[in-house]
């Protein structure tokens, strides 16, 4: 593997769509809330594409940041990876790391002020994750979770003025859940906490549900994005339950990845945008195309 291949790997590659759904999402709230024509979209397009940029290089930022600070450990656990095989550097990998995230600071500013603010707070609460977090059962998947929560603020950030809190504690609690099954991926997981990760799923679809259709009265565009929601994500988890395996999790965690994107389809589809719902749902097809060539965890 060539050099640059090594960091293009480190940017995780299949997982950078599901940054921009989140913002895809958050946008589609805002915008309903603010009783925007349906033109909006179109209106507030160049924000919009900045706000997913900075997203997408947050995002890429904190996962080579990961595997910077998870050198030592990946030398052990997962010696393939780019920086343990020395295919990639922990000073190329902390360049990299630190730039994007620099550079997703500096397109959310672009945008404005408020997204800037958050888009800084979502860094340095990125950075925490990856350095300190992650090493703590209950604190590492909650950070994570709050950096999902930040991420869909940045893009209720489009039109500023509107309580986020209602919304943010979803992906919170979905990620809280991904990030919990994820712990099995190297040695095979605990039924216990699989369950419980199967319990935190079956709030989330029934508080985006509740939430979604008493807003809106949207139900009939809602449910069918719900319910592809929730078969995506709990069936692997179901067999992994079954056989706390280390194959069987890292199916689990690939859908609940991706199932991001499904989750931020809900969104865009049950606030009246149903066309952008199905856009949404166009970068999870092309998270699966990528995620052939590049691992997703």
């Amino acid at each position: 593997m060539s050099r640059t291949a090594a960091y293009i790997r480190l940017l995780r590659l299949p997982n950078l769509p599901t940054a921009a759904a989140d913002v895809i999402a958050g946008a589609a709230i805002c915008g309903f809330l603010a009783e925007a024509s349906q033109l909006w979209v179109a209106e507030q397009l160049l924000p919009l594409v900045k706000l997913m940029l900075a997203s997408v290089c947050l995002y890429a930022g904190g996962v080579v940041l990961n595997d910077f600070f998870d050198a030592r450990l990946d030398a052990v656990e997962r010696p393939e990876r780019p920086i343990p095989s020395g295919e990639a550097t922990r000073r190329g990998a902390a360049l990299l790391g630190f730039g994007l995230l620099a550079l997703g600071i500096c397109f959310a500013f672009w945008q404005g002020w408020w997204s800037g603010v958050i888009a800084s707070f979502l860094a340095g609460t990125i950075v925490f994750y990856d350095a300190v977090a992650k090493k703590v059962e209950v604190l590492g998947p909650l950070a994570m979770g709050i950096c999902r929560g930040l991420n869909l603020w940045l893009g209720m950030s489009l039109i500023p003025g509107f309580d986020p809190w209602r919304f943010l504690w979803i992906p919170v609690v979905y990620i809280f859940a991904v990030t919990l099954v994820s712990r099995g991926e190297v040695w095979g997981g605990r039924k216990s906490s699989l369950i419980f990760a199967l319990v935190l799923y079956a709030i989330v679809i029934f508080g985006v549900g509740i939430l979604a259709g008493t807003d809106t009265g949207l139900w009939a565009i809602c449910l069918p994005f719900l319910a592809f929601f929730g078969i995506l994500v709990i069936r692997p988890l179901i067999a992994a339950i079954g056989n706390p395996e280390p194959l069987a999790i890292r199916k689990a965690v690939k859908s609940g990845v991706i199932g991001i994107v499904a989750l931020d389809a809900t969104w865009a589809a049950a606030y009246g945008h149903w066309v952008l719902g199905l856009a949404v749902l166009g970068l999870m097809a092309l998270s699966f195309w990528i995620a052939r060539q590049f691992d997703v965890t």
